[in-house]
């Protein structure tokens, strides 16, 4: 279900917090992943079915653009078989936000804690206590 709500938060964020995240809707997701494939992405999907996180990372080519699906308790059985990967993180039930923030950490080698968005009008200063804003005069 279309939710413009979402257009408008993303929006709301980027435009505060900088970045250049960007949300499409589709119509079918299984053609998405499809079309992704044909161009030569690669396509690895989020589960507690998979290969552990640790085993499935050594062979994969992160040279090429990699959507990331992230399941649900109720995925079709077709992105099992659509995907290139099927990523454990965990063999448990977990967030599915968490899973997508686990792997993000993994690939990026956690390099995504010093990335600065350009066009912020707000930069977070860590601080052990209480919470630092930095405004940004543009």
């Amino acid at each position: 279900m279309r939710d413009e709500r979402i257009l408008k938060t993303i929006s709301k964020i980027c435009e505060i917090w900088g970045g250049d995240f960007w949300i499409e809707f589709i119509e079918s997701p299984l053609a998405l992943m499809r079309n992704w494939k044909k161009r030569g992405a690669i396509i690895v999907h989020l589960t507690m079915y998979g290969i552990p996180i640790n085993q499935a990372l050594r062979n994969i080519n992160l040279e090429k653009d990699v959507l990331i699906i992230v399941g649900g308790e109720k995925v079709p059985i077709e992105y099992y078989y659509e995907s290139d990967y099927n990523i454990a993180i965990g063999n448990q039930p977990h967030s599915e936000v968490a899973a997508l923030a686990i792997f993000l950490d993994r690939i990026t080698n956690g390099t995504w804690e010093y990335l600065k968005f350009q066009n912020a009008k707000l930069v977070i200063i860590p601080s052990e206590k209480g919470k630092k804003v930095l405004q940004i005069n543009g």
